[in-house]
């Protein structure tokens, strides 16, 4: 029987009502779910190492992209200056001393290959926090966190794990020799693991294509996970010398290999942007660009820049701690530059803030939850940032003054350790580059800079050091 025009008209319009309906029901799921985390976590990268951030002749147009369309900060810190340390405190929120990862010894400031130690079982990433909230979690890229079975991002929260577990430079064939990092690039010359999970898929690992094959894993898991929040961890290996870039980013900057490789690193950022995009992730998606530590000064053409930050790597000058910060998430991240201070320990309670996620409260947590920095621009809760080099407090600084009380330059250099009479006080707002000492004019400043100082150390509690194990 042929049902009466009518009756077609309205039986049309209930079919589109109800498909109208679908989508906005689905629109709206999509909105209310608790957004994704990604941290893209780069190596040895300068202060001075972007085009946003002052490099004359590098080009990152798609990082830029993301700090003009986000929050660039200028006064963003690690909590160490070098790897293992900087990585824990990062996922964990706390001061290296209190993890057990605050050397002891400056030949043993990060796990080596033959270290058994790892971040302790004890503490809380952020990827255990967010599980607890159902994320699917991830990591693609350098662990430097524990190499021994009982370590692996596996064992810290991580759903899956695809890159190499410590630096790129270890296992050296013949032995570590400087030289050998000014040759002509060949990944052969070390012998490092490519890890899938617990397993080594390939030794040694191809860096000529690391970058590239991070990216797409990286891409994948977004793909899989996209009906599922989720947070990916994605620590790169470059730009960590030795340093390799593709085929096709070869030759192709006027700051040499280097430039060649931040160039791959910058097609890197736009693919995950991308995918973003693609899926309509973009929006409910809080992306973090930053970078483990300072520029690795004695590898010279091989390795970054400060900017006008004094020294690099392994100090606690500016250079060495002090890294580019973005944060970026389109319609919740307010869009503009921060001067005030910040620190990758705030990723934490950032991200638990952002997420509903509970931040552990049986322990002390050195991060603020910078959430209302990034979506209205209010002034940042963080007004200090402790500078440790092993377990000592080289440096500190409260709003706009510093003070050193210990100081080092490039530690591959050798210059040795001054523990200093008098402390060195500079305005970093005015001096960033650290030049001009005002210690003299300011002692109330210096008083209130050594209380801070003081009751920092009494809430440190001795902890068993893992990077002593062997």
């Amino acid at each position: 029987m042929r049902l009466p025009i009518y009756l077609l008209l309205v039986i049309s319009i209930l079919l589109l009502c109800s498909s109208c309906q679908n989508v906005s029901q689905g629109n709206t799921s999509q909105e209310d779910r608790p957004p994704n985390v990604i941290v893209i976590f780069m190596d040895d990268m300068g202060f001075g190492d972007l085009s946003s951030f002052g490099h004359p002749t590098i080009q990152t147009p798609e990082i830029d992209r993301i700090a003009q369309e986000g929050q660039k900060w200028t006064n963003f810190y690690t909590a160490s200056s070098v790897c293992t340390p900087s990585r824990g405190a990062l996922l964990t929120g706390r001061y290296p001393i209190r993890i057990g990862l605050g050397p002891t010894q400056s030949n043993k400031r990060v796990f080596f290959p033959n270290s058994l130690g790892g971040l302790p079982s004890s503490e809380i990433t952020i990827a255990e926090m967010l599980k607890e909230q159902g994320y699917k979690t991830g990591i693609v890229g350098k662990w430097h966190l524990g190499h021994q079975p009982e370590h692996l991002p596996t064992t810290q929260g991580f759903d899956s794990y695809y890159g190499i577990p410590y630096s790129n430079d270890m296992d050296p064939v013949g032995g570590w020799k400087l030289e050998s990092f000014f040759m002509k690039p060949d990944h052969n010359k070390w012998n490092v693991p490519l890890m899938q999970d617990e397993e080594i898929i390939e030794r040694p690992a191809n860096q000529h294509t690391i970058t590239k094959r991070y990216t797409e894993k990286a891409l994948e898991f977004i793909e899989e996970n996209k009906a599922d929040p989720f947070f990916l961890y994605f620590p790169h290996s470059m730009v960590h010398t030795p340093i390799f870039a593709h085929k096709d980013f070869v030759g192709k900057s006027p700051r040499g290999l280097y430039g060649d490789v931040m160039a791959e690193i910058d097609w890197s950022v736009g693919q995950v942007i991308g995918k973003l995009e693609d899926l309509n992730l973009d929006k409910n998606t809080l992306v973090v660009f930053t970078s483990d530590n300072g520029p690795w000064l004695v590898m010279r053409e091989t390795g970054g820049s400060a900017g006008l930050l004094a020294d690099g790597k392994g100090t606690t000058w500016e250079g060495g701690m002090r890294v580019p910060g973005i944060f970026y998430m389109p319609g919740t991240v307010q869009s503009g530059t921060i001067t005030d201070i910040g620190s990758t320990l705030d990723l934490l309670p950032t991200i638990a803030s952002m997420t509903g996620a509970t931040v552990p409260e049986d322990r002390t947590i050195d991060g603020y939850d910078l959430s209302d920095v990034l979506k209205n621009k209010s002034s940042s809760p963080r007004d200090h940032m402790i500078y440790y080099r092993n377990q000592d407090v080289y440096a500190v600084r409260k709003g706009e003054y510093k003070a050193h009380y210990i100081t080092e330059t490039c530690y591959a250099l050798d210059t040795g350790r001054e523990e200093l009479e008098e402390p060195l006080l500079y305005n970093l707002n005015v001096d960033p580059s650290e030049k001009y000492n005002h210690a003299s004019d300011h002692p109330d400043v210096l008083s209130d800079l050594a209380t801070l100082v003081a009751e920092h150390k009494i809430s440190v509690k001795s902890v068993p050091n893992e990077l002593n194990k062997y």
